[in-house]
């Protein structure tokens, strides 16, 4: 799943969707990461100029969700995407951010491969300290969704379930950066 529902406040308004990356919004590199890690159905919540995004970006063969109420947070996206989910027989989803262009689809298998049923929990880690991709077993689903508040997402429930999270190193293979305000803007090259 890509949470790619932002309007890009801290940009201008920019939403982070359709900043460009190697000549297409970063949209359709985030989708093609996880379709090189091996994931075969990839839903994309949208939110933020939606309409724009799909005229924009060739996102064939995606499930397609437009969170109405991405103006409160990526906690509603993350639920957004989880509904979407719900039915389809996915023992897991693995949630990516739009903004991180640094982690590729080397490292999301690596956190891919970490699943072990539906009661997984599994987290990229850099330098020992958690960060994206997440995968989330479907048994976790519901209690993730009550939880993902604001812009939290899912940040209290894995610091509450710890225990049961596994890190997987990935600061050999990704850098997790994000693309947050406009000085951060020259990592796409030129966007």
């Amino acid at each position: 799943m890509v949470l790619a529902a932002g309007g890009g406040r801290r940009l201008g308004g920019r939403p982070k969707a359709l900043l460009e990356y190697g000549g297409r919004p970063l949209v359709e590199h985030a989708v093609a990461v996880l379709r090189a890690a091996g994931v075969a159905r990839v839903h994309v919540v949208l939110g933020a100029s939606a309409p724009t995004v799909r005229e924009r970006a060739d996102l064939p063969g995606r499930v397609i969700v437009e969170n109405p109420e991405w103006a409160t947070g990526m906690g509603s996206s993350l639920r957004t995407g989880l509904a979407s989910l719900a039915g389809s027989g996915a023992g897991a989803a693995l949630v990516c951010l739009v903004d991180q262009p640094g982690i590729g689809a080397a490292a999301v298998a690596r956190v891919r491969a970490a699943y072990r049923g539906p009661g997984t929990l599994a987290a990229a880690a850099y330098a020992g300290r958690r960060g994206h991709p997440v995968l989330f077993g479907s048994a976790h689903w519901a209690d993730i969704a009550a939880s993902a508040v604001g812009d939290r997402g899912a940040r209290e429930y894995l610091r509450a379930h710890a225990d049961a999270l596994t890190l997987v190193e990935c600061g050999d293979i990704a850098e997790p950066y994000d693309i947050d305000t406009p000085e951060d803007l020259w990592r796409l090259g030129g966007a």
